[in-house]
């Protein structure tokens, strides 16, 4: 019997605290985040629209992809269209042009910008001349993504 009057305290129990957990959580505002300065000061800036939406290709990357490699517009690529690009590659890797790659070719460019780096003449690069042949950024070249700038940290009151 004291089974049932225990089942029945739970269940008036779980009642109230459904009611306070529905009335507590209805009466709290939702507050939405402040917008990013980003957007915020991109929104505010009046740009005039163009006057036409931007229009996309009609061909998919797959369809200008095989048309790149089609040179002869037959709708098939033969396996001559398929190697030219690796075939132009080699060309200019081939530099007597004796129809094999020997070390010395497959690797001048390297090694010419080895000889460029090393302004000493040791046969070794410092650490200074090894900067020297770090990858440099192209002129002009767009970065991967523009990200908004991170705020800055506000210091905690004492």
């Amino acid at each position: 019997m004291w089974r049932y009057f225990a089942g029945a305290g739970a269940a008036v129990l779980l009642m109230l605290a459904g009611m306070f957990l529905f009335r507590g959580s209805a009466a709290s505002e939702f507050k939405l985040p402040a917008a990013p300065a980003a957007r915020a000061a991109a929104a505010t800036a009046e740009e005039p629209l163009p006057a036409e939406a931007p229009k996309a290709s009609e061909k998919t990357r797959e369809q200008k992809r095989f048309d790149r490699f089609d040179k002869d517009r037959n709708d098939a690529v033969s396996r001559e269209e398929y190697l030219l690009s690796r075939r132009k590659a080699y060309a200019k890797l081939d530099a007597n042009h004796d129809g094999r790659l020997d070390f010395e070719e497959w690797a001048a460019k390297t090694t010419t910008k080895f000889a460029g780096a090393d302004a000493d003449k040791s046969g070794t690069l410092t650490r200074a001349e090894f900067l020297a042949t770090a990858v440099k950024p192209r002129p002009g070249a767009k970065p991967r993504c523009v990200c908004p700038a991170a705020p800055a940290k506000e210091e905690a009151e004492d």
